[in-house]
């Protein structure tokens, strides 16, 4: 999965969450999640860093730095922080697990495009904050 939909889907489960620890484990597990879709990657590391780093922004920015859903976004991307610095690998193998259990991170499936479409979308709902209460007004 590509970063921005990490963020934005760890975004997503931290705003469910209801405390800043849960929406980490949650986040964290939505990578994992994540990574099991079949899906495409995008070549650029500078593209992914980018646009990872606007979706924390946009949603620190929204709804301030420590909301689960922030919180959630940070559990949820970084993992992939390991493809970008060098980190220990233990016996050669990544830390995440949905990065070193063979199998568990395919390739083809969702295109990129699509994934960076969904991104924004969710980005967008929860950067414009909670929709209950507003009905009306």
């Amino acid at each position: 999965m590509i970063v921005s939909l990490h963020v934005a889907t760890g975004g997503l489960v931290g705003s469910l969450a209801g405390s800043r620890s849960r929406a980490l484990i949650l986040g964290l597990a939505a990578h994992a999640a994540g990574d099991a879709v079949p899906h495409q990657d995008v070549a650029s590391r500078r593209f992914e860093t980018v646009s990872g780093f606007a979706g924390l922004l946009l949603l620190a920015a929204a709804r301030g730095p420590l909301d689960p859903a922030v919180v959630g976004a940070v559990g949820a991307s970084v993992p992939d922080v390991e493809h970008v610095l060098p980190l220990p690998r233990p016996g050669g193998r990544k830390l995440f697990p949905s990065h070193r259990v063979r199998g568990w991170h395919r390739s083809g499936g969702l295109p990129a495009s699509v994934q960076l479409l969904a991104a924004g979308a969710i980005l967008g709902a929860l950067a414009a904050g909670p929709l209950y209460g507003r009905v009306g007004r």
